[in-house]
C-alpha cells in the first residue's frame, strides 16, 4: 500500500502537490529524494513564465483598469516590451533569493546545495505565480484581492517549509525566514521604483488625467 502510495503522488503534477499536499513535498525535499529535486528545479521556468504570459494576454485583451475612466490598453510591442521585463524582474529577484538564502544559510546552520534552495523556493513561490492568474482580468482591485492571499500561502511555506528541508530548528528557521522576508520587501521597493522611473522615461504609455 506504500508503494502504491508513492507511485500515485508521483503520478500527480508538481504543481498540484505543491497547492494540495505541500507538505509531504517538503519532507520529501528534506529527504533529499532525487526525483521531487529535479521535477522541482524544472519547474522554475514554468512559474517565472506564468505573471508575465497573463498580465500579457489580460492587458491586450481587457485593458488595465488602474481608476480611470477608460481601460488601458496597451499595443502588442509595449505588452511584449513590458512582460520581458517582467520576466527579467522575477528571474532576478528569484535566482537571488536562492544565492543569498544559501549565503545566509551558514549562519544559521542551514548546509545545503543550490539545487535544494531552488526546489524549496520553487515550492514558496508556486502560490503566487498561480495567483498572477488573477492578472488575466488586469483590474487593479480584483488583483490586489486574489494576491493577498497568495503572498500568505508563499509565506507559510516559507516559515513552515524552511526548516524542515534545510534541517534546522525552528526557531533559527524563523529568524532565517524573516531575513529572507526582508530582502524580498527591499527587492519589491526597489522594483517599484524602478518600474515608476521606467514609466515616466516613456517606456509605457502615457496616461491623461
Amino acid at each position: 500500500q506504500a508503494d502504491f502510495a508513492d507511485d500515485k503522488q508521483m503520478q500527480t503534477p508538481i504543481i498540484v502537490r505543491i497547492l494540495v499536499d505541500p507538505g509531504q513535498l517538503l519532507k520529501d525535499l528534506s529527504r533529499r529524494d532525487p526525483e521531487s529535486l529535479q521535477v522541482l528545479q524544472g519547474l522554475w521556468f514554468f512559474l517565472l513564465l506564468i505573471p508575465p504570459l497573463t498580465a500579457a494576454i489580460g492587458g491586450m485583451l481587457f485593458g488595465w483598469r488602474f481608476g480611470t475612466p477608460e481601460p488601458l490598453y496597451l499595443s502588442v510591442e509595449q505588452s511584449i516590451t513590458i512582460s520581458f521585463l517582467y520576466f527579467l524582474a522575477l528571474s532576478f529577484g528569484f535566482f537571488s533569493t536562492v544565492i543569498i538564502a544559501r549565503w545566509m544559510g551558514a549562519t544559521y546552520g542551514a548546509f545545503a546545495s543550490t539545487e535544494v534552495y531552488l526546489a524549496l523556493l520553487s515550492v514558496v513561490a508556486a502560490p503566487l505565480s498561480i495567483g498572477s492568474l488573477a492578472h488575466l482580468f488586469p483590474h487593479i482591485f480584483f488583483n490586489v484581492l486574489v494576491m493577498i492571499p497568495a503572498v500568505i500561502w508563499s509565506m507559510t511555506l516559507l516559515y513552515r517549509g524552511l526548516p524542515v528541508v534545510l534541517g534546522i530548528p525552528p526557531e533559527r528557521g524563523m529568524l532565517m525566514s524573516s531575513a529572507l522576508v526582508g530582502w524580498l520587501l527591499v527587492a519589491a521597493v526597489a522594483l517599484l521604483g524602478i518600474s515608476a522611473g521606467l514609466w515616466t522615461a516613456g517606456l509605457g504609455p502615457a496616461i491623461r488625467v
